[in-house]
C-alpha cells in the first residue's frame, strides 16, 4: 500500500492515513458574531476520513479579521460553537485542528472598530478583500486600505491573542492548532522586507523579522503544547505585494527555531494557479535537513505526485482543499481510485447548505480486482 494511505502519529493525533484537509475560508459562520454553528458541524463530520481535518482560518480577536462571515475564537458563543464541531467530527472518527489567523493588513475597514487596519508597516497590500452584505449576505471583492503600523506595545498584545486564542481552542476540543504564517498575512508581513519597514526589534535583519513568529509559536506551543500546534508557511508565494529574495533564508532560520520549540509541524502553501513559481525539489530537502517534526505540503496535488512526495520523503502528509470541497470522502476515492466530483465555484463563500453539505459521498461499488 502506498505510504499516503498508510497511519502516521503526529504528535498526539494517530491519522488513519496520510491525507490532510487544508484549511478552507467558506463563510458560513452564523451572523452577528461571527458564530460557528450545527451547519458547519456537518460539514466538517462529512469529512473526517480525512486523516486531519485542518479549519478554515479563524480569526483570533475582532482585529484579525479580514473577511465577511469568517469564524472565530475569541468569544465564548464562539468557542461554544466550536464545541459543536468538534464533537461532530471526533463522534464521525476524525481528528480535527483549528488555524489561527490574524490578516494584518489584508483587512477592510469596515471590520475595524476604529476604522483602521494594522499591519507591521504602513504599506498597502494592493489586493482585495471579500466583503459582504450582512442582510442580503451578498458580498464583492473590494480593495484593502493603506494600513497603519502597529507599536511595539501592540505587538506584544497581538501575541497575547494568539496564545488566549489557542487556549480557546484547546476548550473549544480541538486536538490541536495550526498558526496561520503564509499567504500575505500578519505572520508572514512581518517576515518579508517588502511588508516590514520597521526599526525596532522586530524589523530590519531577517533574525528580528522572524522574531514574532518565534514569539507567537512560543506562545500558543505554551498553550495548547507544542505537540499540538503546528504552522503553515508560505516562502515561494509573491502575490499581495510580498515578493522577497530573502523570504527562503528567513524562513530556513524559522525552520531550526521551530525545531528548536518542538512544534508537531510546518505545513508549506504552495501557490496553485497555474503560472506559479513552482518550489524546487531542492527547498523540500533544505527543509527536511532542518526541521526534524513532521513536513505537510499542499498546493495543487493531485493522487500521483501526492504519493511520490510522500514516497520520497520530502512530506509526511499531503493536504488537499478544493477536491475535498465535492468530494466529502476523499480519502476513499483516492485509494479505490474513483472518480472525482467537481466543485460549484459560485458557492464557496458564503450562502446556505448548497455548495456545502449537499455533496454526497461515492454511491456506487468498488469493482473486485
Amino acid at each position: 500500500m502506498p505510504a499516503l494511505f498508510q497511519r502516521f502519529c503526529l504528535g498526539r493525533a494517530i491519522m488513519p492515513n496520510r491525507i490532510v484537509m487544508s484549511p478552507m475560508t467558506r463563510s458560513r459562520s452564523t451572523q452577528p458574531g461571527d458564530v460557528p454553528n450545527a451547519m458547519m458541524a456537518e460539514y466538517y463530520a462529512q469529512r473526517a476520513s480525512a486523516g486531519l481535518i485542518i479549519s478554515e482560518a479563524t480569526q483570533i480577536s475582532p482585529q484579525g479579521k479580514g473577511y465577511s462571515f469568517t469564524p472565530g475564537i475569541y468569544s465564548r458563543e464562539q468557542i461554544d460553537g466550536w464545541k459543536l464541531v468538534t464533537k461532530a467530527v471526533h463522534e464521525a472518527g476524525g481528528r480535527m485542528f483549528l488555524q489561527l489567523w490574524h490578516v494584518g493588513r489584508m483587512s477592510h475597514a469596515s471590520f475595524q472598530a476604529d476604522g483602521q487596519t494594522v499591519a507591521p508597516s504602513a504599506l498597502s497590500p494592493d489586493a482585495q478583500v471579500w466583503v459582504a452584505d450582512p442582510q442580503t449576505g451578498t458580498g464583492t471583492m473590494v480593495d484593502c486600505p493603506v494600513p497603519r503600523a502597529l507599536s511595539t506595545a501592540e505587538v506584544g498584545a497581538v501575541v497575547r491573542d494568539f496564545a488566549r486564542a489557542a487556549g480557546n481552542a484547546m476548550e473549544a476540543g480541538f486536538d490541536g492548532v495550526e498558526i496561520h504564517g503564509a499567504n500575505g498575512y500578519l505572520i508572514d508581513q512581518f517576515l518579508r522586507r517588502s511588508s516590514n519597514h520597521r526599526t525596532d526589534q522586530y524589523g530590519g535583519s531577517i533574525e528580528n523579522r522572524v522574531r514574532f513568529l518565534d514569539e507567537v509559536t512560543t506562545a500558543v506551543a505554551a498553550e495548547a503544547g507544542a505537540e499540538r500546534t503546528g504552522i503553515r508557511l508560505a516562502p515561494y508565494i509573491t502575490a499581495r505585494n510580498m515578493a522577497d529574495d530573502e523570504i527562503i533564508r528567513a524562513i530556513l532560520l524559522a525552520a531550526r527555531r521551530l525545531d528548536e520549540i518542538g512544534i508537531a509541524y510546518i505545513h508549506l502553501s504552495e501557490a496553485d494557479w497555474d503560472d506559479a513559481p513552482v518550489v524546487p525539489s531542492s527547498f523540500h530537502r533544505d527543509l527536511r535537513n532542518t526541521f526534524r517534526s513532521a513536513i505537510i505540503v499542499a498546493g495543487k496535488y493531485d493522487k500521483q505526485r501526492a504519493c511520490k512526495m510522500v514516497g520520497d520523503g520530502l512530506a509526511d502528509l499531503v493536504a488537499f482543499g478544493r477536491p475535498f470541497v465535492a468530494n466529502p470522502d476523499l480519502p476513499r476515492r483516492f485509494k479505490d481510485d474513483l472518480p472525482l466530483a467537481e466543485f460549484d465555484p459560485a458557492s464557496l463563500f458564503g450562502g446556505d447548505s448548497h455548495g456545502y453539505t449537499d455533496y454526497p459521498a461515492y454511491a456506487g461499488t468498488v469493482a473486485a480486482a
